[in-house]
């Protein structure tokens, strides 16, 4: 006989108030027991709260923004367990994983399961550095077990785990002055461990070149002027992202990533390409789609919407996933060039500066041209140097006469 419970929140230490971050079923939904129903995130940590039981979902109590206890009330399940008094429910130590890498992936927390967490931690593995090939991104244990293989066939000492550091100093600021103590944003948190791990585990060198884009920028304000109208704006970006497809196009070594076991290319046949976005919270870098099937009108709008709308904090996990190769653009706000860091598994970034207007020596006289600074930064491993010569000089050739774009 079918009974309805209330799942509560299980005891999660000695934390109150905490952020609801994402819920992951729905009234009708089917669960089974140790199926993930919420997430939940402390300061230190993101969690999941499993279910006791198997039964179906007929009433959610709890959204995402929300802030729960211990003993809220999660949702109603029916269920027909009716065996008598069921297993307490876990505590929170048992379903804890310290989610501190992976926010283009997974928005900031790892998917698996509580058995998979449990079996992750068994092998000393951080679930959230492995990525899931399971339904929606889910870690599965052929994923814990492929990170756990990839990591044992790597020499000693490589890694972003085989680097021996001193630990940070802990400091009493306040002895030398007055201070104030300002929490990163959650954003800044994923992604600061995450971008250390690409740093420390990716050999990067940086190419730097410079593209003749007048005649593009010409071209770039005659098309602002004839689709102002229409509330479309026609931004630079829009025609890097063309660019670089077709560059990408001509050496698809760059659109490219390394297996698990390091010993194999994966080469794309698709070209999404990721955008960073500079939000108040931090950065992120939303995926623009099969790049190469459209227009610059067309991804000129779509820049601005996924943009918009990632600033808003509207912007979805799955539509952070699956790029190819990342553009960063710091020219609306200044710098010469820098070294951008690579968004693994990619393996190069194009970091773009603000464009100036320089005496170019041509034809026998040197006449103002505006130039735009490129930074390549690539992975060694798979990349050599010659080749991102090669890349960067193609794609300048490319912003410098739009008309290859046609081609």
């Amino acid at each position: 006989m079918a009974e309805t419970k209330q799942i509560l929140v299980p005891d999660i230490g000695n934390f109150k108030d905490v952020n609801v971050i994402g819920v992951l079923v729905k009234a009708g939904d089917t669960v089974k027991a140790e199926d993930s129903l919420i997430t939940l995130e402390t300061d230190k940590a993101a969690m999941d709260v499993p279910s006791p039981f198997a039964g179906v979902v007929k009433e959610m109590k709890v959204k995402a923004g929300d802030k729960v206890s211990q003993g809220s009330v999660i949702l109603l399940l029916e269920s027909g367990d009716t065996s008598g008094t069921p297993a307490a429910q876990p505590a929170a130590a048992a379903t804890v994983a310290a989610t501190s890498v992976q926010p283009v992936i997974s928005a900031g927390k790892a998917h698996a399961s509580p058995a998979i967490r449990r079996f992750a931690r068994e092998l000393g593995v951080d679930v959230a550095q492995v990525m899931g090939s399971g339904e929606k991104g889910r870690v599965t244990k052929n994923d814990v077990q492929n990170f756990v293989k990839a990591a044992l066939a790597q020499p000693r000492g490589t890694g972003g785990s085989g680097w021996h550091v001193l630990a940070m100093p802990e400091v009493d600021f306040t002895q030398f002055g007055a201070i104030e103590t300002k929490p990163l944003s959650r954003i800044q948190k994923l992604s600061g461990a995450n971008l250390h791990r690409n740093w420390v585990s990716i050999p990067h060198v940086t190419q730097f070149e410079e593209a003749d884009i007048t005649e593009m920028e010409a071209f770039r304000k005659q098309l602002g002027t004839e689709y102002a109208a229409q509330g479309i704006k026609i931004t630079p970006l829009a025609f890097l992202l063309r660019a670089v497809v077709e560059a990408l196009q001509q050496f698809p070594g760059f659109n490219a990533s390394l297996d698990a076991s390091g010993e194999n290319l994966i080469l794309k046949k698709y070209f999404h390409i990721g955008v960073a976005v500079d939000t108040p919270d931090g950065l992120v870098v939303p995926v623009l789609r099969d790049v190469n099937q459209k227009g610059i009108v067309q991804l000129a709008k779509e820049l601005a919407e996924i943009s918009g709308r990632a600033r808003e904090k509207k912007i979805s996990a799955a539509e952070m996933k699956g790029g190819c190769f990342t553009i960063s653009s710091l020219g609306g706000i200044g710098g010469t060039a820098f070294t951008p860091i690579i968004n693994a598994p990619e393996v190069a970034i194009l970091g773009v500066s603000r464009s100036n207007m320089k005496q170019v020596y041509q034809n026998g006289a040197f006449v103002p041209r505006l130039m735009l600074p490129l930074s390549l930064s690539y992975d060694h491993r798979v990349i050599d140097g010659a080749s991102a010569v090669r890349f960067t000089v193609y794609l300048a050739q490319t912003l410098a006469d739009i008309r290859r774009l046609a081609l």
